[in-house]
């Protein structure tokens, strides 16, 4: 029997699954350029503000207050937190507590230098009475050989340092008064309280642990407890500085969470901030820029806006300013008259 050609039957064979296997490779690495429905909308120009146009904008939701980062007066350990995240509080509520007792105890022994004091100061009052008192008795004799002056001269100088202990006695007495108030207030600053009315929105120490006064350590910037003022809610809306001579400053603004482009609300116009600062809210979107300046335009969210929440990303469309009637030349407006 005769071998079958290498040249002429294996090699072509071979070539021939070779050309099948990379036909199919090819087919199955093919991409898939069926369209489908993107999971979420992308936000678009709201249809009220496509005639006169729109500035798009990226913010984030604030409370009306803008974040109160709350730290402890003195160092030390925690001893009691009086709050929770989600509690509103009134100016002046307890927050939390710093271990005081070492505090207390200046305190109870400058109010026990405060009574003695007072007691030392009574004395005082009765030595200076009792001196004055010798010293009118011996100037009530008429004969003056009845009593000799070396006497009179003692009841006098008696009379001078009793006067003297009591002005020492109220001078400590006012020395005792202000330790006590220094030792109460001591006291009072190992209490952290709300600095005004708001929403504590989030709470990042526990009882037991060790709490810093001023930065927290490692140059942290997380504070020991944030507040905000949620009624109402406000939102920060970038805008790039290429786009500030378009917007029509004080106009309402459409704003939708980050997510949820159908969920559009009208915001009111609060205030535009006057300095223009470098972009710190990024979109994370493939051709955003981040060399940029933004001018930011606070508005306020409608009190139905329950389901925003601080720190919130959202999208902002921004009416433009209507364009004006440019202007003819000299000519052109003889011509035209």
């Amino acid at each position: 029997m005769k071998r079958p050609s290498v040249s002429r039957t294996i090699l072509p064979v071979l070539a021939g699954l070779a050309l099948i296997a990379a036909i199919a490779i090819v087919l199955r690495t093919q991409p898939d350029r069926q369209s489908t429905t993107p999971a979420n909308t992308p936000p678009t120009v709201p249809s009220a503000q496509l005639r006169t146009g729109a500035v798009s904008g990226a913010g984030v939701v604030e409370p009306s207050s803008e974040l109160i980062e709350v730290g402890a007066h003195r160092p030390g350990v925690v001893a009691r937190v009086a709050v929770q995240a989600g509690n509103r509080v009134s100016k002046g509520d307890l927050l939390f507590e710093i271990d005081a007792r070492d505090a207390r105890a200046r305190a109870v022994e400058a109010r026990a230098a405060v009574e003695q004091a007072r007691a030392q100061l009574r004395t005082a009052e009765v030595e200076l009475a009792e001196a004055g008192r010798l010293l009118a008795l011996y100037d009530s004799v008429e004969d003056p050989r009845a009593v000799a002056q070396a006497e009179v001269i003692d009841r006098r100088g008696n009379r001078d340092r009793a006067a003297a202990q009591l002005g020492l006695a109220r001078a400590q007495l006012e020395q005792a008064r202000a330790q006590l108030e220094s030792a109460e207030t001591e006291v009072v600053l190992h209490q952290v309280r709300a600095p005004r009315a708001g929403e504590v929105l989030q709470v990042r120490t526990r009882p037991g642990e060790y709490a810093t006064a001023g930065p927290a350590p490692g140059n942290s910037s997380e504070p020991l407890m944030t507040l905000g003022e949620t009624q109402p809610l406000h939102v920060r809306i970038d805008v790039d500085e290429s786009e500030i001579e378009r917007v029509d400053l004080g106009a309402p603004a459409i704003v939708s969470p980050r997510g949820n482009a159908r969920r559009r609300t009208q915001a009111v116009h609060v205030r535009t901030e006057p300095l223009v600062v470098p972009k710190r809210s990024l979109t994370n979107q493939a051709t955003e820029r981040v060399d940029v300046r933004v001018l930011q335009l606070v508005y306020a969210l409608p009190p139905e806006a329950r389901d925003f929440y601080v720190g919130q990303q959202v999208d902002a469309f921004i009416p433009a300013k209507a364009r004006s009637r440019p202007a003819l030349p000299a000519r052109s407006a003889q011509a035209a008259r």
